[in-house]
């Protein structure tokens, strides 16, 4: 059974690990704070205080973190992941993170004589509570297979989407549909609010049809319930935009809509939401309402 390193053990990564304990492998694991990461300690999980600990004694190394610089930091930093696994080890980016610092981590693993994955997902805190999470990969199919069956572990649609990199471009296409929808969604909420309409009964039925979306069914009932806790963090949602919107530049391509939304995230931050789930950007529209 492979050794399984984990690091990042916040929202998304907490529940992640927790299906591959469930699965009885070994997991080591580390978090910059102790207290995110003391569950699965209690349930078996082997506490190591860096990423180059956990590095050392794992075949399999996973991270899922926050922003680029954290990416770069625990895979080519002094004390990360390149620098300290085993020949032959295998590294998986699962952060939603820059194409280009995929590709480059690919290389200097490929000089360590280890192998790398670029592996994003999405469907949020729900999705990585149940299982369920949609995986994109970009790597080698070899390597792909062997962490495959890792991966149906904590997601349901995954799909080798091409070489180093593809997995991030792939996830910057979602989050580009994402944003453009989270506009929908409380626009339509909000319309419906000031129409006097039952909320969750005009889910119920938009949900349904040809306006259907994971968005309006399960963020847009956080929205009625008042619940903006994170699934997805709203400052990291807009580190995503920005990421898509700079590719987008180097690919010579204009993305009005994904500018105006990310705009209205960033002012989402500026009243000091930057904490709150995506769903958050309901209090903004709302407030630009006096409602």
């Amino acid at each position: 059974m492979k050794k399984i390193g984990w690091i990042g053990t916040g929202v998304m990564g907490n529940h992640m690990c927790g299906h591959i304990l469930d699965g009885g492998f070994p997991v080591r694991v580390y978090n910059r704070t102790f207290e995110k990461a003391q569950a699965l300690v209690d349930r078996g999980a082997v506490w190591c205080d860096s990423p180059a600990a956990v590095a050392a004694r794992s075949d399999i190394i996973f991270a899922i973190v926050g922003f680029p610089q954290d990416v770069r930091a625990v895979f080519l930093g002094r004390n990360g992941i390149v620098g300290h696994a085993p020949d032959g080890a295998i590294v998986v980016d699962m952060t939603t993170s820059e194409p280009a610092l995929a590709v480059e981590i690919a290389q200097a693993a490929e000089q360590q004589r280890l192998f790398a994955l670029d592996a994003p997902v999405s469907g949020g805190d729900v999705g990585a509570r149940d299982g369920k999470l949609a995986i994109m990969v970009g790597g080698e199919p070899s390597v792909y297979e062997q962490v495959l069956p890792l991966f149906e572990r904590m997601g349901q649609n995954i799909a080798l989407m091409g070489g180093p990199g593809a997995g991030q471009h792939t996830k910057m296409s979602n989050q580009i549909l994402i944003a453009s929808t989270m506009i929908g969604v409380v626009e339509s909420l909000l319309y419906a609010t000031r129409a006097g309409l039952d909320l969750d009964a005009v889910i119920d039925v938009i949900g349904q049809g040809a306006a259907s979306s994971w968005s309006i069914n399960n963020l847009g009932r956080r929205i009625v319930q008042g619940d903006f806790k994170p699934g997805f963090f709203i400052k990291h949602f807009i580190k995503d935009m920005g990421i898509a919107l700079a590719e987008a530049e180097r690919m010579h391509l204009s993305l009005p809509g994904l500018s105006l939304a990310r705009q209205f995230y960033i002012s989402a931050a500026a009243l000091g939401h930057e904490a709150d789930g995506t769903q958050g950007l309901y209090k903004v529209l709302q407030r630009l309402n006096a409602m």
